[in-house]
């Protein structure tokens, strides 16, 4: 894999925040904190040393958004087409040879994560990668060329959200991430922002976190 001069990999990347957080009253995920700081700061402590682009795709809180000074971009808030209406919205802007989704809720993201699904892409040349975890598809943490715009245009317009669906219809590489047990974590609920407070006091208290 070619990684030019600089070190970083030649990717734009989307951070989804569109999501509605109906189990956490409604709130934006990306700005609750966590050990102290934004959801969203965790994210951008993996790509940004390690992507060319990053975009952040969101439908609420724009201004907040870009403090970061990072581009944010939005698809219509009253579509509720899923993640893929947000990934749309950012393969129209991507300057990088393919495009990394990442939700916003994820926590213990790998920083190796981004390399793999590219290195997926290039070595078996398909439009797109998605992570897999014990065999079980995470179609979020994913990345495809920006060819697929049109199709993926198509797709949405046609009624159709699931990214599974969408991305088994492409030319597609499956990652095998099972070897990071915390990487697909979800923090959905106030339970599980909880669990994820645990394991960063564990993180500090005896190992770093995780790679």
């Amino acid at each position: 894999m070619h990684v030019p001069e600089g070190g970083k990999l030649p990717l734009s990347a989307v951070i989804l925040t569109g999501g509605a957080g109906t189990r956490m009253g409604g709130r934006d995920k990306g700005l609750l904190e966590l050990d102290g700081r934004p959801l969203i700061e965790f994210v951008l402590d993996i790509l940004e040393p390690r992507v060319e682009q990053i975009l952040i795709s969101a439908n609420r809180n724009l201004t907040t958004y870009r403090r970061y000074g990072i581009a944010v971009i939005s698809d219509d808030a009253d579509d509720r087409r899923g993640p893929l209406a947000g990934v749309a919205s950012a393969l129209a802007h991507c300057r990088g040879e393919a495009l990394l989704s990442l939700p916003v809720d994820s926590p213990f993201l790998p920083a190796a994560l981004p390399a793999r699904l590219l290195s997926a892409l290039e070595e078996k040349a398909s439009d797109a990668s998605i992570a897999t975890y014990e065999n079980r598809a995470q179609p979020v943490f994913a990345a495809l060329r920006p060819r697929l715009l049109p199709a993926l245009r198509r797709y949405l317009d046609s009624g159709q959200r699931k990214a599974e669906i969408f991305y088994n219809e492409q030319s597609l590489s499956r990652v095998d991430c099972t070897d990071w047990p915390d990487a697909f974590l979800n923090l959905n609920t106030p339970q599980d922002w909880h669990e994820a407070e645990r394991r960063l006091r564990l993180f500090k208290g005896t190992a770093p976190p995780p790679p």
